[in-house]
């Protein structure tokens, strides 16, 4: 009994349910992250929790948990909210990992897919819906869902969600929530105005912060070059050479991405494309590929800066500066996660030596200059049209641009109804 303990000790006294705790033990989670270890408890006891955490600390578990023991025991349902289709899908993946085996079902109401499997799934009465805020509005217009019987809500990465401009939208779906539930709010940053909605929508919130905003990682390696810009194709090639593991690129624009892949291509290396022109079979499967091994490159714009959670990506290279210098810090936090080493690389033209400037005081570091190799010239138009300058968003994005989100099913196996689930 004691071998069986300490096998998972570490989320022993956090409330957790003896059931819960063999799953984790079984899947081989011993030792909460921080942020785990401290919204748990105040989560389990039916408090709502706002949650700031950096990118790769655990924060679906954080509020999983909690979710996946109360509604066994209240027979009510649960809802998570999120921006992106990949995060989504990631959110579903690690809740039924957890809930899976205690009967619960779950939805993912995400755009790219047919109404159709997902309203067949709504009419069984799944316990979690996870949405993106268009899908599921559309779902409550054609009444194909009520959210009278939610007790649980997440909104997850909410500061993502108002960047994109999903204020209206989130609004309109806890106005249709039951006033009786529990909230809960997790983001890696959280600006005044996710404040606004704690305050207006939630019970005396618990705030738990185990990072303060704009921290990085502390074990990843960052890196800029100034380079010219016709140039940074030739110094991107030179740096997957140099650096044989996996490489997630950031690009601006989606058409950007796309060239970039096809270059990378040509140089002999495996690469896939993930951004919002690609249909949802076609990012899913760019990103399983990456998971595989399959793709060594991945060209990504900025819908995979919190939507991508890939283990061992070794380093992550910003092609192009990203639009908000919060946006850094969300990019290079898909390296060096759950305690890896990882490397982040940032091309930066002469012009735009005042942006990385901005980087360094959000982050509250100096980013090294690293020496430019020798690379071969290159005629300035014989790469990708001149991009729109950097900007700062303004508080709630920018609106508009965005494709509206809704859900890809799969079969779901019949719940029955067991002794552990009431």
């Amino acid at each position: 009994m004691e071998e069986q303990k300490s096998e998972h000790s570490g989320f022993y006294g956090l409330g957790i349910a003896p059931v819960i705790l063999d799953i984790l033990g079984k899947l081989k989670f011993t030792m909460p992250t921080p942020i785990q270890a401290q919204a748990i408890p105040s989560a389990i006891q039916g408090k709502d929790v706002v949650g700031i955490a950096q990118t790769g600390t655990g924060k679906t578990l954080a509020f999983g948990i909690p979710m996946i023991q109360l509604l066994a025991k209240s027979g009510k349902r649960g809802l998570v909210v999120l921006p992106t289709r990949e995060l989504a899908l990631q959110v579903e993946e690690a809740l039924r990992r957890i809930g899976g085996s205690m009967g619960m079902r779950t939805v993912v109401l995400i755009g790219g897919a047919s109404f159709v499997p997902q309203k067949r799934d709504l009419m069984r009465r799944p316990h979690v819906i996870i949405a993106t805020p268009g899908r599921l509005l559309d779902h409550l217009n054609q009444r194909n869902v009520s959210l009278s019987d939610i007790g649980i809500a997440v909104l997850d990465e909410a500061d993502r969600m108002l960047d994109m401009g999903f204020l209206p939208q989130i609004q309109k779906i806890l106005h249709a929530l039951h006033n009786e539930r529990q909230t809960m709010l997790f983001s890696a940053t959280m600006p005044h105005e996710i404040m606004k909605i704690a305050a207006g929508y939630m019970k005396l919130p618990v705030r738990i912060e185990v990072a303060p905003a704009g921290t990085t990682a502390d074990r990843v390696a960052q890196e800029v070059f100034i380079v010219p810009r016709e140039q940074k194709l030739a110094l991107l090639l030179k740096l997957l050479e140099q650096y044989k593991g996996s490489a997630l690129v950031f690009s601006r624009t989606k058409y950007g991405a796309e060239k970039i892949m096809r270059q990378i291509r040509a140089g002999g290396i495996s690469a896939a494309e993930l951004h919002s022109n690609r249909s949802l079979s076609q990012r899913r499967e760019a990103l399983e590929g990456f998971k595989r091994g399959t793709y060594r490159v991945l060209v990504a714009t900025d819908i995979a800066s919190r939507g991508i959670d890939v283990a061992g990506i070794e380093t992550v290279i910003n092609f192009d500066l990203p639009a908000t210098s919060e946006d850094y810090v969300h990019r290079i936090g898909r390296t060096a996660r759950a305690g890896a080493e990882g490397r982040a690389v940032t091309f930066a033209t002469p012009q735009e030596q005042r942006d990385i400037r901005g980087i360094e005081r959000m982050i509250r570091k100096s980013i090294p200059v690293s020496r430019l190799p020798e690379l071969p010239r290159v005629a300035p138009a014989a790469f990708v049209p001149e991009e729109p300058r950097r900007q700062e968003r303004r508080p709630y994005g920018r609106q508009g641009g965005f494709v509206r989100t809704g859900s890809a099913s799969r079969g779901r196996r019949p719940f029955q109804r067991t002794a552990r689930w009431k």
